[in-house]
């Protein structure tokens, strides 16, 4: 089976199509997409990256990423969005890569939220890519049926594009015997704990955009419970280094050499 063909985007005709698409994906009127193709338009004319992925001819994927800091080494991913469980998230973010490459880049950037279980697993063990910094309510509160109003806080994210492209992190962990829990989801609610070790764990929620719709009270919690515990462990300098049991960041910090 032969995987989806993937091509840069320059028309305004295709551009118009990545839109009402991004628009479905994300639940917002057609003309209210999470990105116009006025805007696409204009990043791909300046030379920036603007693709589609296409299966029998119809458009089922899309990415759009723009040259980022430092300049001539990073690039900056903001928008994928393709249809779920078929592969093409990975299809395009690896045509994405070899984009990059052939201009001399060394890694790509983008953002995500923090509580999304299926894209932290895609992320940090599909890709290898490490979260490096978190950004509290990056976007402002977003009302499109995927955020629901929700909060937008994001982890910035980074992909080594000189390590080779294959997984780099293990689903499941060799965990020391003196890992805590910082987040512990206790009966699908956030029990916050302890961050006080090497080796902390913070769990997610098994599907935070439908407790949205639920339980916007526990969806919040599990807003907070997160922020607190991963943005300041990113903070100080900790790194997550893997997702545990497709449940888990795995986040390691630094000793503190003795006096």
């Amino acid at each position: 089976m032969t995987g989806p063909e993937i091509r840069e985007l320059h028309t305004v005709e295709d551009l118009d199509t990545v839109a009402l698409l991004y628009a479905d994906i994300w639940g917002t009127e057609p003309d209210n997409s999470p990105l116009s193709a006025e805007v696409m338009r204009a990043l791909s004319h300046a030379g920036n990256y603007v693709a589609g992925a296409y299966e029998d001819g119809r458009l089922v994927g899309a990415s759009v990423a723009f040259y980022g800091d430092p300049i001539g080494i990073s690039l900056h991913s903001h928008i994928t969005g393709a249809s779920q469980g078929r592969g093409l998230g990975l299809a395009l973010k690896l045509h994405q890569r070899q984009w990059a490459l052939a201009r001399g880049l060394k890694r790509i950037t983008w953002t995500y939220d923090p509580l999304i279980r299926r894209n932290a697993y895609f992320n940090l063990v599909k890709l290898g890519a490490r979260p490096e910094e978190y950004l509290t309510s990056f976007y402002g509160a977003m009302e499109d049926a995927i955020n629901g109003g929700d909060e937008s806080d994001r982890v910035l994210t980074a992909w080594d594009l000189t390590a080779p492209p294959e997984p780099s992190v293990p689903e499941t962990f060799e965990l020391p015997a003196d890992a805590v829990h910082g987040v512990r989801n206790y009966d699908g609610r956030p029990e916050i704990g302890t961050t006080d070790a090497d080796t902390v764990l913070i769990d997610l929620p098994d599907d935070v955009e439908a407790l949205r719709q639920q339980d916007a009270g526990a969806a919040r919690a599990w807003r907070l419970a997160v922020r607190h515990t991963l943005g300041p462990l990113l903070a100080e300098g900790a790194r997550v280094v893997g997702f545990h049991g497709r449940r888990s960041y795995v986040v390691h910090r630094t000793p503190t050499p003795a006096a």
